[in-house]
């Protein structure tokens, strides 16, 4: 039986896509922080491949290729230029391998170039030609649809999904809001999302960079300024009014502040202020009930999150075979079987 696409899907329900491999696969030690170049694709392949699969297994609906940052202008400043074409072609051929494994979709993806300066027609130039090379190998690749991500910038935006619709494949945009919340050519995202569907994509949203307090307001707003499908993956830590971005949190605890470099929690020191999974849940419900029906999370998350965004969709994936249980707890538990004296205890742990 043929797999149903994006669309088809998002159609009657909603969509899961599982982001964030790139602080993942840093906090087990395959990839580094700061340059955020995904040479793990190349270097250990089977830590992407077991990512994919966790991920699988917890809910995602798709497998996204995992080229983020695998872009020339990014591989040319840690000097793996070379590598350029078999880090994608590796990346997207995990990606379908995966997921084969269930009736998931395979995504490409194209993401921020760092290039991009307004009325620079040679930055745009630039931009385009890197888009191209990707998107090429995409196609060949025989991805599901393709994912033009983390853009702050609006005209960048509209680059990637030119070159993107020129494939006939089936598009989503999204945007990256830093701490002034509009983007850096000074569109407000509902503006801006307005801009990207009457160019003809099919799927527009935010990802990345805020939180769900911060993201949520701005969500709502694309959701009443367009009629496409909306999307929403917001990073699994709990940004603020004052501190609307994963980037511009701070330690709170001055007896731990001392000791993170430059006093600058972004990126790897964010612990502290990670979301729990039940709030990534109750961002499932109020976020479909919204009419957004793209979800996912994005930087930081783990597979117990995209676990609870799909049960709180209504789904049970393999992975809820091993969900929370504590009946069984020896002090917290309600079963008979446990002992009287260590129930009776829990009241004073």
């Amino acid at each position: 039986m043929k797999k149903s696409g994006l669309l088809e899907r998002l159609a009657v329900g909603p969509v899961i896509c599982a982001e964030g491999y790139l602080f993942e696969l840093e906090r087990r030690g395959y990839l580094q922080a700061g340059a955020y170049v995904p040479e793990v694709v190349l270097d250990f392949p089977e830590q992407v491949e077991n990512l994919h699969r966790d991920f699988l297994r917890a809910g995602s609906d798709v497998i996204e290729a995992f080229t983020y940052y695998a872009h020339r202008e990014k591989l040319r400043l840690i000097g793996r230029e070379a590598d350029l074409e078999p880090m994608n072609r590796q990346a997207l051929a995990i990606a379908k391998k995966v997921a084969a494994e269930g009736n998931a979709l395979v995504a490409g993806n194209i993401c921020n170039t760092n290039v991009y300066e307004p009325n620079n027609r040679d930055a745009e130039r630039q931009i385009r030609a890197m888009f191209e090379e990707q998107v090429s190998w995409v196609v060949e690749a025989g991805v599901d649809f393709i994912i033009a991500e983390t853009f702050s910038w609006l005209g960048e935006a509209e680059i990637a999904l030119d070159v993107i619709k020129r494939t006939k494949l089936p598009s989503v945009v999204t945007f990256a809001l830093h701490r002034h919340g509009t983007m850096r050519d000074g569109f407000k995202p509902a503006e801006a999302a307005k801009k990207i569907e009457q160019q003809g994509a099919d799927v527009v949203g935010l990802n990345c960079i805020r939180g769900i307090r911060t993201m949520m307001p701005s969500i709502e707003e694309i959701r009443k300024a367009v009629s496409i499908h909306v999307a929403a993956l917001p990073v699994p830590y709990r940004t603020t009014i004052a501190e609307p971005t994963f980037e511009s949190l701070t330690e709170k605890d001055q007896e731990c502040a001392h000791c993170i470099p430059d006093g600058r929690s972004f990126p790897v020191a964010l612990d502290p202020f990670q979301v729990t999974r039940y709030e990534i849940a109750e961002f499932g419900r109020q976020a479909y009930a919204m009419g957004v029906n793209y979800l996912g999370v994005c930087c930081g998350a783990g597979p117990h999150h995209i676990r609870a965004l799909a049960e709180s969709l209504g789904r049970e994936p393999a992975a809820s075979r091993f969900s929370p249980d504590m009946s069984k707890h020896y002090a917290y538990g309600n079963d008979q079987k446990l002992k009287a004296a260590n129930r009776e205890y829990a009241k004073d742990l």
